[in-house]
């Protein structure tokens, strides 16, 4: 069996509305940079590897002058949100073990995926993967799930696949994959 695993807020937490609380005590301001920032079809563009971290910045910078410095330090510190989910990291290791190919499927702007790769060693127990950025296509698009499977040889049949959006499962099963909607570690455990 192959177990795929999104990244976000399944092997890292991705919350970026706790990120934002945590730079700035303004709830109506936090609420506002969420808008702007993370519910952007920049944001998106990003994720698909059609915007630089700089080139989208700037555009949130031009749309909200009146916000530049607080937008600029969202933006210089964004990878501050992505932290292990040491629960799952720890099962890595255990799948490898047992015999399991083990992939990553994620939407990842270029910028945090350099970043990831560069401090979590965990990406090591890894066969492979397919971030976004890569290959300008973000789930729940039908040709990201294709792009895996045709990348690595793999048998949808045998493939399981982790991850936190039910969209995201959803078409994951349309491909053949077996969709689990991750909440905790324990989801995984039943597949070992």
């Amino acid at each position: 069996m192959n177990f795929i695993f999104d990244v976000g807020n399944v092997l890292v937490d991705y919350r970026p509305l706790v990120y934002l609380k945590g730079l700035f005590s303004d709830e109506m301001l936090v609420d506002r940079l969420y808008q702007i920032i993370f519910r952007s079809p920049e944001w998106i563009k990003m994720d698909k590897g059609l915007l630089t971290f700089a080139e989208a910045t700037d555009i949130f910078c031009a749309r909200e002058p009146e916000l530049q410095a607080e937008i600029r330090c969202a933006m210089d510190n964004v990878n501050d949100i992505f932290t292990p989910l040491c629960d799952t990291i720890e099962l890595l290791p255990r799948i490898k073990e047992s015999g399991h190919g083990l992939y990553y499927l994620s939407n990842i702007q270029m910028e945090i995926r350099d970043h990831l790769l560069e401090i979590h060693d965990f990406f090591e127990f890894f066969d492979g993967g397919v971030f976004s950025c890569d290959v300008f296509s973000i789930k729940p698009s039908p040709g990201i799930y294709r792009h895996l499977i045709a990348k690595y040889n793999l048998n949808p049949e045998d493939c399981v696949f982790f991850d936190d959006m039910e969209e995201n499962v959803a078409a994951a099963e349309k491909e053949g994959i077996k969709g689990v909607l991750f909440t905790t570690a324990e989801c995984v455990l039943e597949y070992l």
